[in-house]
């Protein structure tokens, strides 16, 4: 299988609308100020696919159980993917940990929506990948949840600072830069977590007998080999606004899709997607 990692970011700016095999995002977190629904609902408008899934943290039970915030984006976001199941799309939902209430729906239908625990998807050139969250391979929220919500509160004082942050920066026509995945990324821990956790998925996914893993949880895009499989983490749309793609002959790529300046970035192919905003 090929495997390639785009960056597009783009503004209001004409472009061709895409339509993929799969695509796969997490991590939306709907009911809190730190998502950014109006980039998604822009992905969603411009790119299309046979199969949409949603692995876990759609919506964010655990910020909503604190107060409530449902502004009208985060409702389009949702009429969006169920317009979208109406008109022919496989939607499969896969709850994670901030909605996991959904966990005890598991095997039922919603709105021509399945809820599954996990899912194996076969890719156009035959590779079996296992579908599934990741949070049951963090070890934090796994066996010490109080520290978790903890980290979640930690995390979201970062966001809010993030966003006075690039106000700042777009008044003084600085592109968007993510403060949190910065200092994530400069935390020798943080960084040993994500190997953990990426190696863990990997791990069971050999065991089981599939080719790779699709996940999200750690809002990390990435696609890479570890241990002879693919990992695959489709990111999140609070930081990096990233989805994972497969065109029609099974490539698999990661789209940046942040909408602030109308510039492509290749990371590491030639080939990439453009696209206009709303």
């Amino acid at each position: 299988m090929m495997t390639k990692q785009t960056e597009t970011m783009l503004n209001d700016t004409g472009g061709k609308d895409q339509h993929y095999r799969t695509i796969w995002i997490s991590d939306i977190h709907l009911g809190t100020p730190g998502c950014q629904a109006d980039a998604l609902l822009n992905f969603l408008k411009h790119n299309e696919s046979d199969t949409l899934y949603l692995v876990g943290d759609i919506i964010d039970g655990w910020q909503l159980r604190k107060g409530w915030y449902w502004p009208q984006s985060h409702n389009d976001v949702i009429q969006k993917v169920l317009r979208k199941a109406r008109k022919g799309t496989r939607v499969v939902f896969i709850p994670g940990n901030h909605d996991e209430a959904a966990r005890q729906f598991c095997g039922m239908t919603f709105g021509d929506i399945p809820i599954l625990e996990r899912d194996v998807h076969t890719t156009a050139d035959g590779k079996r990948l296992w579908v599934v969250h990741g949070d049951e391979f963090d070890q934090v929220v796994r066996y010490a949840k109080w520290l978790a919500y903890l980290g979640d509160t930690l995390y979201n004082v970062a966001l809010m600072l993030n966003r006075v942050l690039n106000n700042i920066r777009i008044r003084l026509g600085y592109p968007y830069w993510s403060l949190s995945q910065y200092l994530k990324h400069q935390v020798k821990n943080a960084v040993n977590f994500i190997l953990e956790f990426e190696n863990a998925l990997i791990h069971e996914a050999k065991q089981q007998g599939y080719d790779g893993v699709v996940c999200g949880h750690i809002h990390k895009a990435e696609i890479k080999q570890v241990d002879g499989l693919l990992y695959c983490n489709d990111g999140d749309w609070v930081e990096s606004l990233t989805a994972l793609v497969e065109k029609p002959c099974g490539t698999l790529e990661i789209v940046h899709w942040p909408h602030r300046d109308p510039v492509i970035k290749r990371l590491a192919s030639p080939a990439t997607q453009t696209a206009e905003t709303v």
